[in-house]
């Protein structure tokens, strides 16, 4: 009798947690109002996720850890990077696929400032154009990998991969 009560209370608080809209939905049959994605789904979001945070946990290791002051070009960047972790993580649980909305535009300015910064790391972009006037410069190189990878072009491809990912959810074809 004790393991029934528990359990019949669970369910109710379980039943109140669930709101109005959900539970006006179960007793009509209709679906509730966070549908369960495919996993296909599920998983391009979760991977656009783990990418901006393995993004901003990168950009916050670089500075604090490493001490490498970040540009303006550096820090235009992360306003974009950061919010991206935020808000897909929320969107996972539970799923909600409207995020795309918010977060590919985000995904997109970030990435167009990734590649001028690139390109501005390259030289394909003339420095008259730098932006940066005070702190360090966006030009320099201040870390390398495999003597070409450098930051910015890490930032761009997260981005680029980010916007892939969150087209393809948008355009509905993982179902």
């Amino acid at each position: 009798r004790d393991c029934y009560d528990q359990a019949s209370s669970i369910r109710r608080r379980g039943i109140a947690l669930l709101g109005p809209a959900n539970l006006i939905a179960r007793k009509v049959g209709m679906s509730s109002v966070h549908p369960t994605p495919s996993s296909a789904r599920w998983a391009l979001l979760f991977s656009a996720w783990l990418i901006a945070l393995v993004s901003t946990l990168g950009a916050l290791f670089s500075s604090e850890i490493m001490g490498l002051e970040p540009c303006v070009l550096c820090w235009y960047q992360r306003i974009a990077m950061f919010p991206l972790a935020l808000m897909l993580g929320i969107a996972l649980v539970p799923y909600d696929a409207r995020v795309v909305r918010y977060a590919l535009p985000l995904a997109l300015a970030g990435a167009a400032i990734a590649a001028y910064h690139t390109l501005l790391v390259w030289g394909l972009v003339p420095k008259d154009l730098v932006p940066c006037g005070q702190g360090p410069s966006c030009a320099e190189v201040k870390l390398e990998l495999l003597g070409f990878i450098t930051l910015p072009l890490l930032s761009l491809t997260a981005f680029a991969l980010i916007v892939i990912l969150l087209w393809i959810l948008k355009s509905g074809k993982s179902e």
